[in-house]
C-alpha cells in the first residue's frame, strides 16, 4: 500500500477537522505512530480550517496548500515505513513574515519592502524544520518591520486576536500566536527583540519562548534579537527548539551548539527553587489589578508545588526605554531610510514616523544610549542573580483594541520584555488565567543565560498544574 492509497483508519473517522487541528505536537506525534491517523488527513483537515477561520483573523497571508500536501504525502510515507526523519516529522509550521523562506514571500509586514515572487532560501531555522519533516503551512503576518508591539500592518491589515476580534493579538510575532491559538496548526516561529514572541504569546493565551540569545542561529543576527517557537504547549516548544537550535554557519554570533534534548528533565519537580515575583520593574505602566492577580495566583500555585516565593524589588529607577528605543531606531532607519519617498509613504505612519526619530541620531548620542544599555544589562543580571527564576507578568495590561498601535500610555504598557532581550536571558510566556473580560493573561517565567531547559521546566510544572492550553477560542 502507498502513501497516497493510505485509507484513513477506523480512529480518525471519530476525529473532526477541528480536532484534528487543536492536537499538540505530541498528540500528533503519538497518531502518527499508532497510524490513528496520518499527516495527509492532518493537512487536509488544517488546510480547510485556515480556509475558514483565517478570514476571521487575519493569521496567515500566504498560503502553500500545494507544498504543505506534498511534504505530508511525503511524511506519511515514512511514518508507515516507521522511518520518521525526527521529532516534527509532519507537524504543521507557520513561519512569521520576516523568516526567508525558499519559495515563499517576504515583506517583513510592509507594503513599502514587499518583494515580487519568492524567497531562493531557507532562513537557519526554517532549513532545519524542512529537514525535520515538518509541514511548513505558510507565512504569518506581522507589523511593519516588526516594530511594534500590535497587529497592525500595512502590508497585512489588522491580524485579530481569536478570544474576541475586536482585541489585538500583540506582535510583533502576531499571526504566529494567533494561528497557534486559533488551531491553524500546532507550531509557529517568531522572532523576539523586544517581546515579540512573548506578547503575542501573552495575548493569545498560548506558549511563546525567547530562548538565551544566540541559541537559535539567524541569518541576520543582530543584538538582542532572537528567533523561537510560539506553540500550544510547553513540551511542544521544548521539541521545536531542539530542531531549531541546531547550528547554522551563517550566524556568526550562534552559541556552541548544545545537542539537548529538552524534553529531558521537563517533568522534575521544582521543589526548593528560589522563584523571585517582579510585579512591579520601576517604569511603564502599572500592572493591570487582574492581570496582577493571575500573576499572584500563579505564584502560588508554584508555592504549593514547593518553590520558595520571594517578592523582588523593582529593577529600575529611571526609564530605559528611550534608550533601547535609540538603539531600534538606528537599526530600523537602515532600512527605512534606504526606501524611496514613495516607499516611505507606503509605511504605517506611526512607524514611518518612529523610524524617522533615527535620521538625526548623533554617533556620540548613541555611543551614550549603548554605555546606558549596558547598564541596563548588569541591572537586570544583578537583581536576577539572588533567584534561580523570577516570575513577572507578560503585559502590564490586557490585550487592547485591534486597530490600535498600543494602548493609551504608548509603548509603556510593555515594560516586562526588552529588558530580558537587553541581559540576553531565557524567557517563557504562557497563560496563567483570564481576565473577566475572557481574555488571557500571560505569565512570564525568566532564567539566568543559557539556562533555557530550566525555564521550560519550571513553565511546564505550571502549565501541569493549571492547563489552560485545554481552553479554546469560541470561533
Amino acid at each position: 500500500m502507498t502513501a497516497r492509497d493510505h485509507a484513513p483508519v477506523a480512529a480518525a473517522a471519530t476525529r473532526s477537522g477541528d480536532e484534528l487541528c487543536f492536537l499538540d505536537a505530541q498528540a500528533l506525534l503519538r497518531g502518527y505512530r499508532s497510524r490513528a491517523f496520518s499527516p495527509v488527513e492532518v493537512a487536509r483537515a488544517l488546510l480547510k480550517r485556515i480556509g475558514r477561520i483565517n478570514p476571521l483573523v487575519n493569521a496567515l497571508f500566504h498560503v502553500d496548500a500545494d507544498g504543505t500536501m506534498a511534504a505530508a504525502v511525503a511524511s506519511e510515507a515514512r511514518w508507515l515505513q516507521g522511518r520518521p526523519l525526527d521529532p516534527l516529522d509532519g507537524v504543521p509550521v507557520t513561519i512569521k513574515d520576516s523568516f526567508s523562506v525558499a519559495g515563499m514571500p517576504i515583506a517583513n509586514g510592509s507594503r513599502a519592502s514587499a518583494k515580487p515572487g519568492a524567497d531562493a532560501e531557507d532562513s537557519p531555522a526554517v532549513a532545519r524544520l524542512r529537514e525535520a519533516g515538518a509541514l511548513l503551512v505558510g507565512k504569518t503576518t506581522m507589523p511593519d518591520f516588526g516594530m511594534m508591539a500590535s497587529g497592525l500592518s500595512s502590508q497585512h491589515g489588522i491580524t485579530r486576536n481569536p478570544w474576541d476580534l475586536g482585541r489585538n493579538s500583540g506582535g510583533s510575532s502576531a499571526g504566529a500566536g494567533v494561528a497557534v491559538a486559533a488551531g491553524l496548526g500546532p507550531l509557529a516561529i517568531g522572532s523576539d527583540i523586544g517581546g515579540s514572541v512573548r506578547i503575542p504569546a501573552s495575548f493569545c493565551g498560548v506558549v511563546g519562548f525567547k530562548p538565551s540569545y544566540g541559541r537559535v542561529p539567524l541569518m541576520h543576527p543582530w543584538p538582542a534579537l532572537v528567533g523561537g517557537p510560539i506553540a500550544a504547549t510547553v513540551a511542544d516548544a521544548a521539541t521545536m527548539l531542539r530542531v531549531i537550535a541546531r547550528p547554522d554557519l551563517r550566524d556568526y554570533t550562534a552559541l556552541p551548539w548544545d545537542d539537548r534534548n529538552y524534553l529531558a528533565g521537563l517533568e522534575k519537580s521544582v521543589r526548593g527553587l528560589r522563584l523571585g515575583l517582579l510585579t512591579d520593574i520601576g517604569f511603564g505602566l502599572p500592572v493591570q489589578d487582574e492581570v496582577l492577580r493571575a500573576v499572584q495566583a500563579a505564584a502560588k500555585v508554584l508555592a504549593e508545588l514547593g518553590a520558595v516565593i520571594q517578592p523582588m524589588a523593582p529593577i529600575f529607577d529611571c526609564d530605559p526605554e528611550p534608550d533601547f528605543d535609540r538603539m531600534l531606531q538606528v537599526y530600523a532607519w537602515e532600512d527605512f531610510g534606504a526606501l524611496s519617498a514613495a516607499q516611505q509613504a507606503k509605511v504605517l505612519p506611526v512607524i514611518a514616523d518612529w523610524c524617522r526619530a533615527g535620521e538625526g541620531l548623533s554617533g556620540s548620542a548613541m555611543s551614550r544610549a549603548l554605555t546606558r544599555i549596558g547598564d541596563v544589562r548588569r541591572r537586570v543580571i544583578s537583581a536576577c542573580a539572588a533567584f534561580d527564576y523570577v516570575l513577572a507578568p507578560t503585559m502590564a495590561v490586557e490585550p487592547y483594541a485591534a486597530e490600535l498601535p498600543w494602548p493609551e500610555g504608548g509603548t509603556r504598557h510593555n515594560p516586562f520584555c526588552f529588558p530580558f532581550n537587553l541581559s540576553e536571558q531565557p524567557a517563557l510566556s504562557l497563560c496563567c488565567g483570564f481576565s473577566s473580560s475572557g481574555l488571557p493573561i500571560g505569565l512570564q517565567i525568566v532564567g539566568r543565560r543559557f539556562d533555557d531547559a530550566g525555564v521550560l521546566r519550571v513553565g511546564r510544572a505550571f502549565e501541569a498544574a493549571r492547563p489552560f492550553a485545554a481552553r479554546r477560542p469560541a470561533l
